[in-house]
């Protein structure tokens, strides 16, 4: 069974930083493009970030230079760094692993990102 586990989401001023951590248990984690999606209050989800098996990257143009996502395939842990929050970043984040085979998607729980004065 897959399980995503998200932390690092908490309370940050505007200009701030802040690291999530996605952990991935089970065998999915080596066969999985892993993406980071969040959802505001009364907004559709959206795709954040992902990165691929070989580590290639790719960002939304809202936080392009702002955020860098990584994964550490010892740990079965992806990373999404953000620096330079704004108060338009506010909003659970959600992991989220793809079969590169199946195309079968796994969800971690989200993690909260408030991004306020």
């Amino acid at each position: 069974q897959v399980q995503l586990v998200e932390s690092g989401g908490g309370l940050v001023q505007p200009g701030g930083s802040l690291r999530l951590s996605c952990a991935a248990s089970g065998s999915i984690f080596s066969i999985a493009t892993m993406h980071w999606y969040r959802q505001a209050p009364g907004k559709q989800r959206e795709l954040v970030a992902h990165i691929t098996t070989s580590s290639s990257t790719g960002y939304a143009d809202s936080v392009k230079g702002r955020f860098t996502i990584s994964r550490d395939n010892a740990r079965n842990t992806v990373y999404l760094q953000m620096n330079s929050l704004k108060p338009e970043d506010t909003a659970v984040y959600y992991c989220n692993a793809r079969h590169i085979y199946t195309g079968n998607d796994y969800w971690g729980q989200g993690t909260q990102v408030t991004v306020s004065s």
